[in-house]
């Protein structure tokens, strides 16, 4: 199974809407609304009519804790949408399976879709997760601010939110905004069952024998790419470790 990823370009990002448009127009606008709300797939598929008629805001709620969240539809998906409802009564659901029946695509459906879309323009790490993921990596491109999404998501650690978004994490920033209580909580949790000594020795065990094939005439150059990718990473995180102090 393909891991699903934000769509981190524009011009990608561009390429995919318009091969959704050539799909249908629903799944364009499903999309966009998607990107820009950061709402579970499900969620858009219940939106009505009048969720967006005229509506030059967009105000959802989303996460475990119904955090408020207010897309400003931009100029252009305003008229596509008046355009895309227009004569539509105000109940009717807004993305239809049917015309002839007031019942929303269904979600398999709209994967599909987002997954043929995705083929047609070479991604193909593409999901239902797809638009929560872009909506996630966009706000943090332009915000920088991994803990509002952590909270938002309600994720246990930013360290997931990194991965969520396909970004590498911040150590200097996670270090540099923990609290007193949450180094404390840190504290507490390494010395518990003697954890922290235990994921130590797990790193260095990890280490040591990489160190000791190093040279194993066997090792292909598959083997030495993935370490310089793993000694790079390590680099930079004690890099960041080490300014943090």
């Amino acid at each position: 199974m393909n891991w699903v990823a934000p769509i981190k370009d524009e011009e990608t990002l561009e390429a995919f809407g318009e091969a959704l448009k050539d799909i249908d127009q629903k799944y364009y606008i499903l999309f966009e609304l998607g990107i820009g709300t950061g709402l579970q797939l499900q969620d858009i598929l219940a939106f009505k009519v009048k969720d967006v008629k005229d509506k030059k805001e967009i105000h959802v709620k989303i996460g475990k804790h119904k955090q408020k969240i207010t897309f400003k539809v931009p100029t252009k998906l305003q008229k596509e949408i008046k355009e895309f409802i227009k004569d539509r009564p105000a109940n009717e659901y807004l993305i239809l399976g049917h015309r002839t029946k007031n019942k929303p695509v269904s979600r398999e459906q709209a994967y599909r879709v987002l997954r043929s879309a995705g083929h047609h323009v070479g991604l193909h790490s593409i999901g239902a997760q797809t638009m929560r993921k872009t909506y996630a990596y966009r706000y943090y491109r332009e915000t920088g601010d991994i803990y509002h999404l952590q909270a938002l998501f309600n994720h246990a650690s930013p360290s997931i939110t990194y991965r969520f978004i396909g970004e590498k994490p911040n150590v200097e920033l996670f270090m540099r905004k923990l609290t007193p209580k949450e180094n404390e909580r840190s504290r507490y949790l390494l010395y518990l069952n003697n954890s922290g000594k235990k994921r130590l020795q797990k790193v260095i065990k990890e280490i040591s024998t990489i160190e000791k094939n190093f040279d194993n005439p066997k090792n292909n150059d598959a083997f030495y790419g993935k370490v310089d990718c793993l000694l790079e990473e390590l680099e930079q995180l004690l890099d960041s470790y080490h300014e943090a102090e």
